[in-house]
């Protein structure tokens, strides 16, 4: 088994700051990519950020600038530190894993339950 779970969303004032987590856990032999995602009310999932195992990262045009993703592959912990936040940054953020199990050689996609950032005064 194989779990990701996320904190950190919360209602924060337009301008503000939020720091997501994600950290993984259980049988895991190694974790490639990971990713933060998100989804609007209304609006299809879209990727906000993504980091290789080496730290190459990637993100997405509406957030560059402003988002910053990191990860710390001891605690196979993800994190998106959030500044300069905008209304339109509400959704619920979703992080991704690219995992290894222990007992396969194959690679699987995990995903977290979400977390729930909300920017509004």
């Amino acid at each position: 088994q194989v779990q990701l779970v996320e904190s950190g969303g919360d209602l924060v004032q337009p301008g503000g700051s939020l720091r997501l987590s994600c950290a993984a856990s259980g049988s895991i032999f190694i974790i490639l990519d990971m990713g933060w995602y998100r989804q609007a009310p209304g609006k299809q999932l879209e990727l906000v950020a993504a980091i290789t195992r080496g730290g190459n990262t990637n993100y997405a045009d509406f957030v560059k600038g402003r988002f910053t993703i990191s990860r710390d592959n001891a605690k196979n912990t993800v994190y998106l530190q959030m500044n300069s936040l905008k209304p339109e940054d509400t959704a619920v953020y979703y992080c991704n894993a690219d995992i290894i199990r222990i007992e396969s050689s194959s690679t699987y996609p995990y995903w977290g339950q979400g977390t729930q950032v909300t920017v509004s005064s």
